[in-house]
């Protein structure tokens, strides 16, 4: 038996205005988000999901997703405000056709297609490049921290977590000695009842999720021992191999422990206490690669880690991924200078300009030389004056954060776990790649 949808009767007409679409006018992004999923986006796994005859019919999966596009490109995610715009706002009327879905719906679709919809991210850049939108001549590579759905006041350190394990384990202690006496007593007179009191559970409750996040930090621990390990073991096989030693004394074992000021989060225990410039934020760290043509992104990524060193060669492997054809350019800040990834972008045959560190005078004194890579790109970027190419970096890729973060104002993620959230920093990203392609569109 075959899906019935509701019908979206976007050309209805009607006696006032004859069409919904003329609730807004020409030229409205509104209509371009319509146009675009009706007509250029392939939302056959969207629509595939939807096996069962049974049941009440669900709205037409293109109306949602075209619904959704429209949300963030206006600034509204959250999916209350969303059902609210559904019936106040004639760009959202129009969309929905006079029929709005509830916010639980939209929260739903959302939630379960979430993976799909991050997908739309590859084709909308297609759709960019073949505008003309695309160049790859020169990519600038950023990240920005984006404070995580938690409070960094939910976080906990390992070293308070183990002191208030013992606390609590003595509270437990202390109060089920005492439960049992009153039971005993209460046993007397009223009979057997084996219930713990409610303050009880309470406790054992806040214990057990103290130790959950122990023993996730725990074997965080361990396995970045085991992988220091490894990197180790594979340093002294080369080393044996070219009849080297390694200098100096033996080094320690890594330590299996955790840190005892590592952080779990309550809230979100994927999110990481980050350094922004408004101070320690529990956020996630979104990376993005713009290209320097029109300002759309290219390749996009979301980690934990507040480092950025570690994302210039997902990047730039994203981009090739995505587009099948690497960038000539690629310029970015320290953050990601290291020797590793300067190597890579010479193996890559791409010309960076990736910032070597802030020391006006760089000595070997003060740590700043570098390796002789890092020497190389510090004397490239010197000798290129202002015409270096690494002056594009600050007006291509900022300018996007600056137009997500306080034009859109998506300041937050809405969702737990990196992976949604993950999902989420794409849908961000295919709504800004679409809203220049709608300037494109707009003005021709």
């Amino acid at each position: 038996m075959s899906k019935y949808f509701r019908p979206w009767n976007i050309d209805q007409t009607l006696l006032l205005p004859p069409n919904v679409q003329d609730f807004v006018p020409k030229g409205h992004v509104s209509r371009f988000m319509v146009d675009l999923v009706r007509e250029s986006l392939d939302l056959r796994e969207i629509m595939g999901s939807y096996v069962s005859g049974l049941g009440q019919p669900p709205f037409d999966p293109r109306m949602m997703v075209a619904l959704l596009l429209h949300s963030y490109a206006s600034g509204l995610y959250s999916s209350r405000r969303i059902a609210k715009a559904c019936r106040e706002r004639n760009d959202f009327v129009m969309i929905v056709a006079l029929d709005a879905p509830d916010f639980r719906t939209i929260s739903d679709f959302r939630k379960r297609h979430l993976k799909a919809l991050g997908a739309l991210f590859v084709q909308v850049l297609k759709l960019c490049e073949t505008a003309g939108l695309v160049k790859l001549g020169h990519v600038a590579l950023d990240g920005t921290k984006i404070k995580a759905n938690a409070s960094k006041h939910k976080a906990m350190s390992y070293e308070r977590m183990k002191k208030r394990e013992a606390e609590l384990k003595a509270e437990v202690a202390r109060m089920l000695a005492a439960a049992e006496a009153a039971d005993a007593s209460e046993d007397e007179t009223f009979g057997n009842s084996d219930e713990l009191p409610d303050w009880t559970v309470d406790k054992q409750k806040r214990l057990a999720k103290i130790q959950q996040a122990m023993a996730a930090l725990e074997a965080d621990a361990k396995l970045a021992a085991e992988e220091e390990r490894r990197i180790e073991a594979e340093k002294e096989q080369q080393r044996q191999a070219e009849g080297r030693k390694k200098p100096g004394k033996p080094a320690a074992l890594p330590s299996e422990e955790p840190n005892p000021k590592a952080q779990r989060n309550f809230t979100d225990p994927e999110s990481r206490i980050m350094k922004s410039k408004d101070g320690f934020v529990q956020a996630y760290n979104a990376q993005a690669a713009v290209d320097a043509h029109a300002q759309i992104i290219v390749a996009q990524e979301l980690t934990q880690h507040g480092s950025d060193q570690g994302q210039l060669v997902p990047l730039i492997e994203a981009i090739e991924s995505n587009l099948g054809r690497k960038p000539r350019q690629a310029s970015a800040d320290s953050g990601y200078c290291s020797e590793a990834n300067l190597e890579a972008l010479d193996t890559r045959s791409i010309d960076g300009y990736v910032a070597p560190g802030r020391a006006k005078h760089p000595t070997v004194a003060n740590g700043k030389v570098g390796g002789p890579l890092t020497q190389a790109m510090r004397k490239k970027i010197d000798d290129g004056g202002f015409e270096t190419p690494y002056r594009l970096r600050k007006q291509v890729v900022e300018p996007v954060f600056g137009q997500i973060k306080q034009a859109r104002g998506f300041r937050q993620f809405l969702l737990l776990g990196i992976e949604k959230v993950r999902a989420e920093w794409t849908m961000i990203c295919t709504v800004h790649n679409l809203l220049k392609l709608f300037n494109l569109a707009n003005a021709a």
